[in-house]
Parts: structure tokens; C-alpha cells; sequence
């Protein structure tokens, strides 16, 4: 196996802004592993609060030496040992994850949904993502995706929320999923304003204190009338079970997990646990989106919108159809590349 790689960066076709930053483009690293004829791609994808850089990611594949590997289909040999090289650098550890596992769907000759034996078509709604913005742009960004979703994401946690939530009411009565990104800081507030967003046909809320204030997201998702989903208190298999009776469930991102083979044990354990699973995404690629559109099949809810964010795609891949992302049928993760790009020698 020959592993690959070069950087690229996301253009954004809005400026997307959420509780505490804005930005415009998503540093990326593309991969690739060749094996007999076969190639698999991955992504990282680094947005800035996670604090890998294209540079850290680059550092951490130079480690990897997948040749005294002979079989791409022994993923948790392969990836135990890629998990081991060194801590953190879980995007960069992804960007291997997803390339092996398409590299190894195409080894076995099927899309990842039927290995794992699941429908394609039996998957949520994706939310289509809004940040925090002006009354003004909020609504054209609304109005953008009626026809086209069934359900929209809106960043709150700023001091304008119940206006955000206003102004696409003035358009549009889709249901809402809200993500407070650790925004709010007071759980009787926070509270009140759950009661109020459930009057407008909010569905879900996804991390609405700070991550570490552990007692009082378990009291707000005990008084809740509606789901309470973990964004940044989830990160990896380990923290799944400690988050049983503080949330409702938990937004799983490749990203943060390490990958498919991870996100796939997340899954599992949440559901077996009667927790509710979201399968979510940073600003990617349509190789990164494909890789975990594979897994939605029956869960609560997606955010798998990333790539209909940006203007230079890649990839070619998973397609929304009638409000869902579905996957392809073809090998692995089901993607193609569409351009030309100089990875390493």
C-alpha cells in the first residue's frame, strides 16, 4: 500500500459563522492509498477550533508506514496501529480511516451500507446549515433551500437567537434543529429558551451549555421537552457511555472520531445504550460526506450538508435526493474524483 496526500482548501460559497468565530474557507488534506491498480481517497478536514492545521495532519501521515501491511481488508489491525502513533490528530487518523475503507470496499467489491448490511434509502432528513448572520441573509439562505431540504440547522448562542429564529420563521415553517455551540451559559435561560423554540417547531438542540458543565446539561436534558444532542462533549468511543443520562444523544463526526471503523462502534453502543445518534460533519468534501453518509441508515438525525456548502468540490459522491443524502451504489465509499490534484510522490 502506497499512501499519498496533498493539501486543499474550501471555499465557502457563504461566510459561516457560529458562536465564536467566523470564517470563509476550510483547510482540507486529501489522501490516497494505492494497492494493486485499486485506489481509496480520504479527507481531513480541519476547521481552526480543532486545532489541527494542514500542516500538523501532513507531519502525522509522514509517520505512517502501511508497508508491512499485505491485506488493505484487516482494518483494525491497520488502524489500531495508526491510532497508536501518536495521541489526538483525529482528523488526520480519519483521512487514513475513510481511505482505507474505500480502498478495502473496492477489495470487496461493495458500498460500505451493504457490508454493514443497511439500507441506503432508510436515512433522516440532512439539515441544511444557517449561521449566524443578519435578518437579511438569514432569509436568503432560507429561501436557498426550500425544495431542496425538509428540515433546517440554524446556529444559535449569539444575542440575536429568537430574532434568527423570527426571520426564518417570516419565510418558511420547516422544522428547525438549533446548535448552540456551547453558547449558552445559564441553564434556567437556556431552558426557557427551549420552551420557547419548541412553540416554533424546533426539533432538536444540540449542545447548548459548555462542555465541562456536565450536572447542568443533565438537568436541562432531564427538563427538556425536546432532545438534547452532544456536539463538543462527544469525541470518541470512550465518551459515549459517560454521556448516558446527560444527553439525549450524540452527534457523531468523523472527524473528531477517527473515522468510519470508530463512528461505526459509536453508533452501535449509543443505540444498544437507548441513546438517540445524529451523524453530523465539519466543512468537507463530497469524499468525507460519502464516507459517513454510509453509517446514517437508521439513525435520529444527519447533518451531512458540508459539501452543498462550498464551491470547489472534488469529489463526486453521495447526492441529495427529496431532502436526504444517499449514497451510491458504487465500491467503498462511492466517490469519484472530479479534478486534478498533485499529491506527494
Amino acid at each position: 500500500m502506497k499512501l499519498s496526500w496533498t493539501p486543499y482548501d474550501l471555499q465557502l460559497k457563504h461566510t459561516f459563522t457560529i458562536s465564536g468565530f467566523s470564517r470563509k474557507t476550510t483547510p482540507v488534506v486529501i489522501t490516497r492509498i494505492a494497492y494493486e491498480g485499486l485506489i481509496g481517497y480520504g479527507e481531513a478536514s480541519l476547521p481552526p477550533y480543532l486545532g489541527e492545521t494542514q500542516s500538523s495532519v501532513i507531519k502525522f501521515l509522514q509517520k505512517v508506514d502501511l508497508s508491512h501491511f499485505s491485506d488493505p481488508t484487516h482494518l483494525d489491525e491497520i488502524l489500531t496501529y495508526v491510532d497508536q502513533i501518536d495521541e489526538n490528530n483525529t482528523a488526520a487518523k480519519a483521512s487514513i480511516d475513510i481511505a482505507l475503507h474505500d480502498l478495502a470496499g473496492k477489495i470487496i467489491g461493495a458500498p460500505w451500507h451493504k457490508i454493514w448490511g443497511l439500507n441506503k434509502y432508510a436515512v433522516p432528513d440532512t439539515t441544511f446549515t444557517i449561521g449566524i448572520d443578519t435578518d437579511e441573509v438569514v432569509r436568503e439562505k432560507t429561501r436557498e433551500a426550500l425544495g431542496s431540504f425538509n428540515i433546517l440547522k440554524i446556529k444559535v448562542g449569539g444575542d440575536h437567537d429568537k430574532r434568527m429564529i423570527e426571520a426564518i420563521r417570516s419565510v418558511t415553517d420547516l422544522p428547525l434543529a438549533v446548535d448552540a455551540n456551547q453558547g449558552w451559559h445559564d441553564k434556567h435561560e437556556a431552558l426557557d429558551m427551549i420552551h420557547w423554540l419548541k412553540e416554533k417547531n424546533v426539533v432538536m438542540v444540540e449542545q447548548p451549555l459548555p462542555k465541562e458543565d456536565i450536572e447542568n446539561i443533565a438537568w436541562l436534558t432531564e427538563h427538556s421537552p425536546l432532545p438534547i444532542m452532544a456536539d463538543e462533549s462527544i469525541q470518541r468511543l470512550c465518551d459515549v457511555e459517560k454521556l448516558k443520562g446527560v444527553f439525549s444523544g450524540i452527534n457523531i463526526k468523523l472527524m473528531k472520531c477517527t473515522g468510519m471503523r470508530e463512528a461505526w462502534k459509536m453508533r452501535n453502543l449509543a443505540q444498544t445504550l437507548g441513546m438517540k445518534v445524529m451523524i453530523g460533519c465539519m466543512t468537507e468534501t463530497s469524499c468525507a460526506i460519502s464516507a459517513a453518509t454510509q453509517l446514517s441508515s437508521g439513525l435520529d438525525f444527519a447533518d451531512l450538508d458540508g459539501a452543498l456548502l462550498i464551491e470547489n468540490d472534488c469529489f463526486e459522491g453521495a447526492k441529495l435526493e427529496k431532502g436526504k443524502m444517499i449514497a451510491k451504489n458504487e465500491m467503498g465509499i462511492g466517490v469519484k474524483l472530479t479534478e486534478s490534484l498533485n499529491f506527494n510522490k
